[in-house]
């Protein structure tokens, strides 16, 4: 029997044809929004692509601040024939994630965020589920020192060894993203599995290894493909790369949980982890499910990348743009000189009385842009914000490229200068616009960890070297690579003890 007999060809094509037409009707109806209900004004979408020939994949987010000079602070865009609101510019933002924090604290659906996630853990997670967790790790990360004093001490004794390595190059050229990724990773490993790691552990070499590949394939042009058309993900490589890389990492840390239990003691409990196997179970009173044991996978695994990924990237920036700018660097070291000296470690009280320092470090997270796209955001109820309709449930683009080059509220956005910090007497000034850890509900909830491991890891490295290009380098490319976050492209620096 031919398969023509079975479907005969005519009503294939009949039944692609009606197909197409009701994709087509489906689309147009999604850009007419509901009665009455103004929606942001936005380029006009094409059936099926929607903007996507109107957009650069490679470089999403200039291409919505392009679109925004056009649009306006609040506009919609559809990827594909998924429709999204952008928020651009520093009013707008903070408008949104701090004047009506409740209502856009939602977590939208991103095909490739809720496979890799299953809406669990803290980043990815949403409601009440994303309350209790996030709740819950805050307090007991405090109660392990994140956000206080004591781990000052930490941080300080993970940069001497950074310090230790560095000397080992004798002022030779290496590559600065592993051993900054390690270094920065064993502070937070320290608080959630009571432990660091040697730079050498091939283990930890492949955790870092392995989250610093996700987060850049999450964030690259096919897989924003798969998040307009999920049902091509067998097509998309990077997007098999990214379950399979997770079920590793995941597989690595469900190990650190077993060995955890065999010797977990209630009256002495010394890690993160073991904090979260005793709420788990307490909860599933004595026996464990799969459902809790991926929600704790989700917890770590969101911990240890948030705790690694931009922080290390940032000092990273921050070494690159020392090695670009010889003069910038000069006169930090002339404050380090002045307040602290070569005799002793900084301490974070020291950034009080080191205005120039603190205003580079400041420049360094505003110029580098990390997190380009903010993390994706929803709205939680329907509702009316600057003049538009935004439904529930809506998928909002807060752009934090936006704020942090928006041309009112920087004198040279597009350009690294620390006076975007100084007053005309030299003195540490805030700018509101300063939003690299978001803000609102869903702000970064290392934030006070991030701040404290960066003044003392960009001071204490220019306390001791002095920051090179390589002999024969006289072009350093500030280009980014881009992923989720933005980090520089592979590099090579010299570290010449002062």
């Amino acid at each position: 029997m031919s398969a023509s007999s079975i479907c005969p060809i005519d009503d294939t094509l009949g039944l692609l044809a009606l197909t197409l037409l009701l994709v087509l009707l489906v689309s147009l109806a999604r850009r007419k929004g509901g009665v009455g209900d103004k929606l942001p004004p936005g380029p006009s979408p094409l059936p099926l692509i929607g903007n996507l020939h109107q957009l650069d994949l490679k470089r999403l987010h200039w291409s919505l601040m392009q679109l925004s000079e056009k649009y306006g602070s609040v506009f919609s865009v559809a990827i594909g024939p998924q429709k999204a609101v952008v928020l651009a510019g520093y009013d707008t933002v903070k408008d949104a994630l701090v004047d009506h924090a409740d209502q856009f604290a939602g977590r939208a659906h991103i095909p490739i965020f809720d496979e890799y996630s299953s809406r669990r853990g803290i980043i990815f997670s949403d409601g009440k589920q994303w309350q209790d967790t996030r709740r819950f790790a805050i307090s007991k990360l405090r109660d392990f020192g994140m956000g206080k004093k004591s781990i000052e001490d930490k941080i300080t004794e993970e940069v001497n060894l950074l310090v230790n390595i560095l000397e080992s190059y004798k002022g030779q050229p290496f590559e600065t993203a592993q051993i900054m990724s390690s270094a920065v990773s064993n502070i937070i490993c320290s608080i959630i599995f009571g432990q660091r790691f040697d730079y050498e552990d091939e283990l930890f070499i492949s955790l870092t290894t392995m989250m610093d590949e996700m987060t850049r394939l999450c964030g690259s042009a096919p897989i924003h493909l798969y998040n307009a058309y999920p049902f091509l993900g067998f097509l998309i490589p990077g997007r098999r790369k990214i379950m399979e890389t997770r079920d590793r990492v995941y597989g690595t840390f469900n190990d650190f949980f077993k060995a955890a239990k065999e010797t977990l003691s209630e009256n002495s409990i010394q890690s993160f982890s073991e904090v979260l196997i005793m709420k788990y179970r307490q909860e599933s009173r004595g026996q464990d499910s799969e459902f809790e044991k991926r929600d704790m996978l989700a917890t770590i695994t969101d911990l240890f990348g948030g705790g690694t990924e931009t922080t290390s990237t940032t000092v990273c920036w921050g070494l690159l743009l020392m090695m670009k700018y010889p003069e910038i660097q000069k006169k930090v070291q002339e404050e380090i000189d002045q307040v602290i000296g070569a005799g002793r470690c900084p301490r974070v009280e020291d950034r009080k009385h080191m205005p120039y320092t603190d205003a580079v470090i400041h420049e360094i997270q505003r110029f580098a842009n990390i997190v380009p796209l903010n993390l994706p955001h929803s709205t939680t109820v329907d509702m009316h914000f600057r003049g538009y309709f935004i439904p529930k449930g809506m998928y909002v683009i807060p752009l934090l490229t936006s704020v942090l080059f928006d041309k009112t509220q920087w004198k040279k956005p597009n350009e690294f200068d620390p006076a975007h910090f100084l007053d005309a007497e030299g003195r540490f000034v805030k700018n509101k616009a300063f939003m690299p850890f978001s803000a609102g509900r869903r702000v970064c909830a290392g934030e006070a960890l991030a701040k404290a491991e960066l003044f003392l890891f960009f001071t204490t490295l220019l306390q001791r070297f002095q920051f090179q290009a390589p002999p024969g380098v006289t072009n350093l490319d500030l280009t980014p690579q881009v992923g989720v976050t933005l980090t520089p492209k592979p590099h090579r620096v010299c570290a010449v003890l002062r």
